[in-house]
């Protein structure tokens, strides 16, 4: 099952790594971590997504909780939380394709960033649903290159 955790840390040198270090030390997998300052320039938010049932998440935060410079940590639930990710998606067009492309990509209320003879570049914002379909849909065009932030978080509350 997958999980998005929240964590706010002080801005210090060496938090990233703990956290990191705490997940790769006990065998925990992260299959997103987003760091960005909050709106106190003195703390940073952390949104990880990892895999594991309740009770190895529930372990995780509880370590968490116990490291240096962490602040808050949050195990959010579905429904409990906002999120977005952001991608850049590069795809394959040519002079039969590229209207096609440039529709799909209005309907997912997405940007052309950069325009190629035989290529488009794409960004689009969603939730993890949204992206995933996107580039579902991209793929039958040819993805030629992508990026992904990972997820961000907040709660609802």
């Amino acid at each position: 099952m997958r999980h998005t955790i929240s964590v706010r840390v002080e801005n210090k040198f060496g938090v990233l790594t703990r956290v990191a270090g705490l997940f790769s030390g006990r065998g925990y997998n992260i299959d997103t971590l987003n760091v960005g300052p909050t709106q106190n320039p003195a703390t940073s938010r952390m949104t990880i997504v990892t895999r594991g049932d309740d009770a190895t998440v529930e372990q995780i935060v509880k370590q968490l909780k116990k490291l240096v410079n962490v602040l808050e940590v949050q195990d959010f639930r579905d429904g409990e939380y906002v999120d977005r990710e952001l991608v850049l998606v590069k795809v394959g067009v040519n002079s039969e394709t590229r209207a096609e492309v440039m529709q799909i990509t209005d309907i997912f209320r997405a940007k052309i960033v950069d325009v190629q003879p035989k290529s488009l570049t794409i960004e689009i914002t969603g939730n993890e649903s949204k992206v995933e379909k996107f580039i579902g849909l991209m793929g039958t065009f040819g993805v030629l290159d992508l990026t992904r932030t990972g997820k961000v978080a907040l709660p609802r509350k």
